[in-house]
């Protein structure tokens, strides 16, 4: 299924505009490793004397050739210097060749590396809600090609400069015997130019339209083919589904690629017989003004040579033109995805982090709808986080108590109303600190396929390397029993993505999980359904635990479970966006209202 909306074309002005992000390029690529970048530039201008250099020797060589036969001569001693010395320069033109694309490739592979880390670096400053934007989705898409293609666009820009020298030095040349020759020449190769020019704007447009379904088409590949989902694949039969799926997609793209490249191929071939026919009619001019003896046969085969040169270069100067140009529109992807800025960030001059936290978090008349939603999650919601207290918040699926945490540690800022920690809106702090201070376990954590010790590292990474800190976190989370049956110890590989990888049910990686929020000591600790996947046995054992651990300190627990709820200091209940009731368990139970409802509900369940 083909886009709906068809992008306009990028027009010649477009392209020209396009070639401002060549020097920010260049100077990543010099940033990148600068002694290389020079060593290559030097290098290439070289090399672009070579040709001219070659052919006028060629010239020196068939015109002593033809003086020795003219004369009856044997003395051969300047000729096979000069045969040394095209001899010399084939030798240093292949050895320059080899040269140049090894820096080309080692400057490519560098810069691509680099790029990654920057793209990475910079996603990391976004806010949340632009990760949850399907268009910043596509933008962060297009940056990420142009991370692996850049080696072709560096290649390309230095060859195009290196081929303008070169003609500057065979134009000379020409111009000296027949400006006429320049003029038939750029008429010779000006109609593939525009063919060229046209389908590469067709390409473009066609990429760039398509990033959305070949973001798809990477996905279906990845939920097909992954030990991650291999069992539901196999159990729901799946397969084909998703096979179906991307043989609908890909079959999409590739039609269009098919007519586009199917045009490209006639046109191409068309237009550069009329080029052809142009170089010919030359070449023709030459070899009767030779026959006429208005040049020497030398002076034949370097303006024959040099015309054939120059009729490379320039095609070549011109048709790598629509490629830097249309490499060029790319990079506009890549440095525009940098221009993105995050809305939820630190102040100018943020106020200090407190010590030690005094009285605790209030929300007050916060509102708040995700963007681009019809209706808001929260209205007006008030209640506070008292210091040294344990809260737990109740709610029904979709009551919006995981965008409560996100909203406690400014993953998001609220629409209306504001949070407070010791009555500081939270906006006015440094957003880092703030973060740093909190430790949060979300139900749907990150499993790495790393070590057990960076797994639980996770919780405060810079301490990774303390290995006392890490095995005091598994103890706290009942995870050391677990770390202690591995081959490896701390340094098991967890998972089976890697070789040597050790799979973990549900149970066991909320246990590596937990142990995160133990690495952090933090004044305030989040449980968002960390037990989710423990048996009742071992979700009362985690929150027995829990409960000793944060003695004193701030926590909030979500949880499905009204078991380990009831050890919470406080509850509340939240419904429809507001706060429906507060209090203790007991509290609750005597109200008999919308918690002790849901309370008695799942108490059936076990009976």
């Amino acid at each position: 299924m083909a886009p709906k909306n068809k992008l306009p074309q990028p027009t010649l002005k477009d392209r020209f505009a396009a070639l401002k992000y060549l020097p920010p390029f260049f100077k990543e690529i010099w940033n990148t490793h600068p002694w290389m970048t020079a060593g290559n530039g030097l290098l290439r201008l070289v090399r672009s004397a070579i040709p001219f250099g070659t052919l006028y020797l060629g010239k020196l060589i068939i015109d002593e050739v033809v003086r020795l036969i003219n004369a009856h001569s044997t003395d051969t001693s300047w000729l096979l210097w000069l045969i040394g010395l095209e001899l010399g320069l084939a030798v240093l033109s292949d050895g320059l060749n080899r040269a140049t694309s090894l820096l080309d490739a080692l400057l490519g592979d560098l810069h691509a590396n680099r790029s990654s880390i920057q793209i990475m670096e910079h996603a990391a400053t976004l806010d949340l809600a632009q990760f949850e934007d399907p268009v910043f989705y596509d933008k962060l898409e297009r940056a990420r090609q142009q991370t692996v293609g850049r080696t072709a666009l560096l290649a390309q820009t230095l060859a195009q400069f290196q081929d303008i020298i070169t003609i500057g030095f065979l134009g000379a040349g020409l111009v000296v015997f027949s400006p006429w020759l320049i003029l038939i020449l750029v008429l010779s190769i000006l109609p593939a130019f525009l063919g060229e020019f046209y389908f590469n704007a067709e390409s473009y447009a066609l990429s760039y339209q398509w990033t959305p379904q070949r973001r798809e088409l990477d996905y279906l590949r990845y939920v097909g083919a992954s030990n991650v989902n291999a069992k539901e694949v196999k159990l729901f039969n799946l397969s084909k589904f998703l096979t179906d799926r991307f043989r609908e997609v890909s079959s999409g793209y590739y039609q269009q690629n098919k007519k586009l490249a199917m045009r490209r191929a006639f046109w191409g071939a068309l237009l550069t017989a009329v080029g052809t026919a142009g170089y010919y009619g030359a070449y023709g001019y030459i070899g009767l003004e030779t026959v006429k003896g208005s040049i020497t046969l030398g002076s034949l085969t370097f303006l024959a040579g040099s015309f054939r040169q120059l009729k490379s270069s320039l095609e070549g100067i011109l048709n790598r033109f629509t490629s830097i140009s249309q490499g060029a529109l790319y990079l506009k992807d890549f440095f525009n995805f940098f221009h993105l800025q995050p809305e939820v960030a630190s102040p100018l001059h943020p106020r200090p982090f407190p010590t030690v936290i005094q009285e605790g978090f209030v929300f007050e008349n916060v509102s708040f709808r995700y963007p681009n939603a019809s209706k808001g999650v929260f209205q007006d919601l008030n209640f506070t986080l008292k210091k040294g207290e344990k809260l737990a918040i109740v709610g029904e699926n979709g009551a919006g108590k995981t965008t409560l945490v996100k909203l406690l540690t400014r993953l998001y800022d609220p629409t209306e109303g504001r949070i407070l920690l010791d009555g500081v809106d939270l906006r006015e702090y440094d957003l880092g600190e703030l973060q740093r201070h909190i430790g949060v376990i979300f139900q749907d954590y990150i499993r790495l396929m790393m070590t057990a010790q960076a797994n639980i590292a996770v919780g405060d990474i810079e301490h990774i390397h303390e290995l006392p800190r890490v095995q005091t976190a598994a103890e706290r989370s009942l995870a050391a029993s677990l770390i202690q049956k591995f081959p490896n110890g701390l340094q098991q590989v967890l998972g089976r993505h890697f070789s040597g990888g050790t799979e973990l049910s549900g149970g066991e990686w909320q246990k590596i999980a937990l142990a995160r929020a133990y690495m952090r000591d933090s004044e305030l600790l989040i449980l968002d359904e960390p037990t989710a996947a423990l048996d009742a046995r071992a979700e009362y054992e985690v929150f027995q635990r829990f409960a000793e651990l944060t003695r004193g300190k701030m926590a909030l627990l979500i949880s499905h479970r009204f078991s380990t709820v009831r050890m919470a200091d406080r509850i509340i209940v939240i419904e429809n966006g507001e706060l429906l009731e507060s209090g203790s368990h007991e509290t609750l139970m005597a109200q008999k209202g919308r918690y002790a409802e849901l309370f008695q509900l799942q108490a059936r369940g076990y009976n």
